[in-house]
């Protein structure tokens, strides 16, 4: 393990659960439900994390991985526009791990994720590297830039419908040569085809 692999002291410790019974066994269900979906590895002893999920090819990726979420009992988060938080809506977002963004702030995105990142003692962010369904051949790199300058993990989750299995990959700590980092982040997804084709 390199210097760079090394999990800072203050990402350490039990990744965030809820041991809500009844919800983790809609999960399962769920899971049978869509095709019978398989969890293949752990996530890591990380309170602390970026998670990169993809390929993200279509809507059904996400009653798919709401279901996993809940089979694990995760406690995830996402970013939405912080114009969506008011009423009626703002007690259902942030219940559901909402993350208000304000897109126009001077630290941008970035820069407000890793503030949050700092303040909070708890917090996964669920991330779409490829920022759309489509196919593309890059991914946008901005959870890469969170990540290094939070010194918080990526850990890949990778959705695999030709063998209708969700792979958890290792935490991985960021280093300073982003192509290289991505190029590595990406390379956990290779053998994974999305709903639509292949997407990584």
């Amino acid at each position: 393990m390199t210097d760079k692999q090394v999990i800072p002291e203050f990402v350490k410790g039990e990744f965030p659960v809820s041991h809500n019974r009844f919800l983790r066994w809609v999960g399962r269900l769920g899971m049978r439900v869509l095709g019978g979906w398989k969890i293949n590895g752990e996530m890591p002893e990380v309170k602390k994390a970026i998670l990169p999920v993809a390929p993200h090819t279509s809507n059904w990726d996400f009653p798919v991985g709401a279901c996993v979420m809940l089979a694990m009992g995760l406690k995830l988060n996402y970013l939405a526009k912080s114009s969506l938080f008011r009423f009626p809506l703002k007690g259902l977002l942030t219940k559901l791990g909402g993350l208000p963004i304000d897109r126009s702030s001077a630290n941008g995105v970035v820069g407000n994720m890793v503030r949050e990142f700092r303040e909070k003692n708890e917090l996964i962010l669920v991330i779409t590297p490829e920022g759309t369904r489509k196919r593309v051949k890059e991914w946008k790199k901005g959870f890469l830039h969170m990540a290094q300058q939070a010194r918080v993990p990526v850990v890949p989750i990778v959705f695999d419908y030709a063998r209708k299995a969700i792979d958890i990959g290792p935490a991985l700590m960021i280093g300073d040569e982003l192509e290289k980092e991505l190029a590595r982040v990406k390379s956990y997804f290779e053998h994974a085809k999305g709903k639509h084709g292949e997407a990584c």
